[in-house]
């Protein structure tokens, strides 16, 4: 059946099982969108107020629900304004399919109107992208993009397509399969590497097990369970493998690294064997990658070859899918008891708890503390970028994988209001709630008018500690507390903000309020936004400075010095 390239554009999202679709129209994208009104009744269209907003959107309903985000928006500088939210899914290995209008392709490369080169911007970002010159290719580049997007290392594909495209009438067949040149990635792992791995483990005494974002990304946390269980392997995870922690073991031990807990970290500086699990040892939890793990063997899971050796040497290296390997990995039997290595830890444990100061003023520990006992545990938390952001995991129990958005890799602020829209959208039947920082907030605050519009249930708090705080807490500790430009005490009133988009406020005042506050945030049918001022100079501890070992964790800061324990 003939059709123009715009409908072609519209079946082919309906053939790859798209129900939402996050888009802003422009001039260049006028057909898709004509050919959605016409021919897209089942795809649940969501406008946000700016393209960077829908892109996070996007991301938190794919880090949510496991199924790719979609994005459509115009040329030029709607395709640009995407450009934070792509490198944001790509660094966290998040599927997205972007979509872009383009000028006429007689116009390419002419400085037409709204005209940019997104293809060659976007290069260094995506997995891949595709310029599209005949409608016949529409088709068969879906195909390609979907896969190349939710399979191996997944991340944000880009597709542009001009209006002369659009327009274009030609022959829909949208292929069943597809084959590409040069991509075929390895999620099995070679049958050898897993019995050296296991021989590995049954000559450690002090094994470890780091579950990286690859866990979460692959649904290998059931088999990483089994594997930690079935061995007695206490694990630690980084900031993007929170989600496989069953909260109520005691071979999980938290974080590790920059704001990892003491424990985590003693535990990596101590073990005789490291097994890495779809982690990519980025700087944050390195520290010192010379004084990494010192006396360890490391093993090293990862399906993106370009990360096996990149930041750091490993002992035996596996390519594959953290799945598919932990799946190997559970054939065989543990014949060695490590109870007396895990003691070693829980004995550390209990001497450095993960605790904060009590206080009759509001710390941010305690209201995160607070929100985790009255919200249930299927809650999806989002948090934005900043010191809240490591207070969340440190104190906010998070059990489930997909429960736990936050944009680890690229630290983008302003991703966790539209990123918890999208997560909303996604799971419209669980409990989402956002915590950000009043810096963070108010860099997508527009998409509060989204909220309305479709009327979501969300709930959200902001920490407002009138500064830029993980930033002031780098000048407190290594600028002599010289606060330039991190001062933010004209913030807006954030409750008469939010109340003028129709959407329910409430400040707290004081820890009296607060849990009556939480528990009304909890239980109201409408979306509602808590505004809590915080202590302005609270500070998230442990932290070790960057590029420093991870045994030597700033653990109080006073009169801007510190001490080390």
């Amino acid at each position: 059946m003939k059709m123009k390239g715009s409908r072609i554009v519209v079946e082919s999202l309906k053939k790859e099982g798209v129900e939402t679709l996050f888009c802003y129209i422009g001039g260049s994208v006028i057909p898709i969108f004509d050919a959605l009104y016409i021919y897209g009744d089942s795809i649940n269209r969501i406008s946000p107020r700016h393209e960077q907003g829908g892109t996070h959107a996007a991301d938190g309903y794919a880090r949510s629900t496991g199924k790719p985000g979609v994005v459509l928006v115009t040329s030029g500088p709607g395709a640009t304004n995407t450009l934070t939210g792509i490198a944001t899914a790509y660094m966290d290995s998040i599927p997205l399919v972007i979509i872009t209008g383009q000028v006429s392709g007689k116009y390419i490369g002419t400085d037409a109107f709204q005209e940019s080169d997104i293809t060659g911007i976007t290069m260094p970002i995506t997995k891949a992208n595709f310029l599209i010159k005949s409608a016949s290719d529409i088709a068969v580049t879906f195909k390609k993009a979907f896969h190349i997007a939710n399979t191996g290392r997944k991340g944000p594909v880009l597709i542009d397509i001009p209006t002369d495209v659009q327009n274009e009438e030609c022959e829909f067949v949208y292929p069943d399969n597809i084959e590409i040149a040069g991509y075929r990635p390895d999620s099995k792992g070679k049958s050898e590497k897993i019995k050296k791995a296991m021989a590995l483990i049954r000559d450690s005494k002090r094994p470890l097990i780091i579950s990286g974002g690859g866990i979460i990304s692959s649904g290998a946390v059931e088999e990483l369970n089994q594997f930690a269980k079935n061995f007695g392997i206490p694990v630690v995870n980084t900031l993007m493998g929170y989600g496989c922690d069953p909260g109520n073991s005691s071979l999980y031990l938290g974080g590790l690294g920059m704001h990892g807990s003491l424990y985590g970290n003693y535990a990596v500086s101590n073990c005789d064997l490291l097994i890495a699990l779809g982690c990519r040892f980025s700087d944050r939890i390195l520290g010192d990658p010379q004084k990494f793990a010192p006396d360890a063997k490391i093993i090293h899971v990862d399906i993106d070859p370009a990360e096996i050796g990149k930041n750091i040497s490993a002992d035996l290296s596996i390519i594959g899918s953290a799945k598919t390997v932990l799946h190997e990995f559970n054939k065989n039997k543990s014949s060695k008891d490590y109870s007396k290595w895990l003691n070693m830890i829980l004995d550390y444990k209990k001497l450095h708890p993960l605790e904060y100061k009590p206080s009759k003023k509001m710390r941010p520990q305690y209201v995160i503390q607070k929100s985790a006992e009255i919200f249930d545990n299927d809650t999806i938390i989002v948090t934005d970028v900043g010191q809240h952001q490591m207070w969340v995991p440190q104190f906010f129990p998070i059990n489930k994988s997909g429960s736990h958005l936050t944009s680890g890799g690229l630290g983008t602020m302003g991703f966790a209001l539209p990123a918890a829209i999208g997560a909303k959208i996604g799971n419209p039947d669980k409990e989402v709630l956002m915590f950000s920082g009043d810096g963070g907030f108010q860099m997508n605050i527009q998409e509060l008018t989204t909220i309305k519009k479709y009327n979501l249930n969300l709930k959200m708090i902001i920490l407002d500690n009138a500064y830029l705080g993980m930033v002031r807490q780098w000048q407190q500790l290594l600028y002599g507390g010289r606060y330039s430009q991190t001062d933010m005490n004209d913030n807006p009133d954030f409750v008469k903000v939010v109340k003028a988009f129709g959407i329910e406020a409430k400040r707290v005042n004081s820890k009296n309020e607060c849990i009556d506050a939480l528990r009304e945030l909890k239980l109201s049918k409408n979306a509602m936004l808590l505004h809590i001022p915080v202590e302005r100079e609270e500070n998230v501890l442990p932290m070790v400075p960057a590029g420093k070992p991870l045994n030597e964790a700033v653990t109080e800061i006073k009169n801007n010095d510190h001490s080390r324990r």
